[in-house]
C-alpha cells in the first residue's frame, strides 16, 4: 500500500502542475481577448484570431484539469440515494463508477487521438486567417485526456485493492462522494471560518451552561 500511496501523491503533484498551467493559459487568453476588445473599441484595431485561440485554449485546458478534479473528488456526483446506503455498498458503487468513467474516457481518448492523427498526417489547418495547424490544439486536448485516463486507471486499481482489503474508509477518501462537512471545509479553506461541527459543539456547550439539568442551580459568574 505504501507504493500505491506514493504513486497517488505523485499523480496529485502532476495534476496540480497541469491545472496551474491550464489556468495560466486561460488567464493569458483572457488578457488577449480583453486587449483585443479595448483596441477594437478605442483604436479601431483588431487582433485577428484572438477568439479562435481562446477557443483552443479553453478546450485543451479543461481536459488538463480533469485529473486534479478526480483526485480531489471535485467532480459532480448525484448522491441522492448514495448517502442512505451502507458503507460497503457505497464503496462498491464508487469502484463501479470509476470503472465506468474509465471505460468512457478511454473511448473518448482513442477518438481524440484519431482526430489528432488525421490532422497530423493530412496537414489540416483551420479555415480562418490564422490557418492554424489543427494538430497543435488537438495534441494538447489529447494529452489532457491521456493524463486523465492514466489517473483513472490508477484510482481504479487503488480502490480495488482497498475494497479487497475491506478498507471502505480508504475507498471513500480516494473516490467517494464528499460529505457535507468535507464540502464546507473545502469551500472555506483559507478563510477565517470555523467548521460547522465546532460551531454546533460550541452552541451545545453554551446551551448546557444556560440551561442546567433539573436539580442543579445555575451559577453566576
Amino acid at each position: 500500500m505504501k507504493s500505491l500511496d506514493a504513486i497517488h501523491r505523485a499523480l496529485h503533484k502532476i495534476s496540480l502542475w497541469a491545472v496551474w498551467l491550464a489556468g495560466l493559459a486561460l488567464l493569458l487568453s483572457a488578457i488577449m481577448v480583453t486587449v483585443d476588445v479595448f483596441t477594437r473599441k478605442f483604436f479601431n484595431i483588431t487582433m485577428s484570431g484572438s477568439d479562435e485561440i481562446s477557443g483552443y485554449v479553453f478546450a485543451a485546458s479543461t481536459t488538463w484539469a480533469y485529473s486534479y478534479c478526480l483526485l480531489n473528488r471535485s467532480n459532480v456526483r448525484i448522491d441522492v440515494l448514495y448517502n442512505f446506503l451502507p458503507v460497503t455498498a457505497r464503496a462498491v458503487l464508487d469502484v463501479v463508477g470509476v470503472g465506468l468513467l474509465l471505460y468512457y474516457m478511454s473511448f473518448l481518448m482513442r477518438k481524440a487521438f484519431n482526430v489528432f492523427w488525421t490532422s497530423w498526417t493530412g496537414n489540416s489547418t483551420s479555415t480562418t486567417t490564422l490557418l492554424t495547424p489543427l494538430w497543435i490544439p488537438q495534441l494538447f486536448w489529447f494529452l489532457g485526456l491521456f493524463l486523465f485516463v492514466i489517473t483513472l486507471s490508477f484510482v481504479l486499481l487503488y480502490t480495488l485493492v482497498a475494497l479487497v482489503r475491506r478498507d471502505t474508509g480508504l475507498v471513500q477518501r480516494i473516490a467517494g462522494a464528499m460529505s457535507a462537512q468535507e464540502e464546507i471545509v473545502q469551500e472555506t479553506h483559507g478563510l477565517d471560518v470555523a467548521p460547522i461541527g465546532d460551531i454546533l459543539a460550541s452552541k451545545t456547550t453554551a446551551a448546557g451552561r444556560d440551561n442546567p439539568p433539573p436539580g442543579e442551580v445555575k451559577k453566576d459568574s
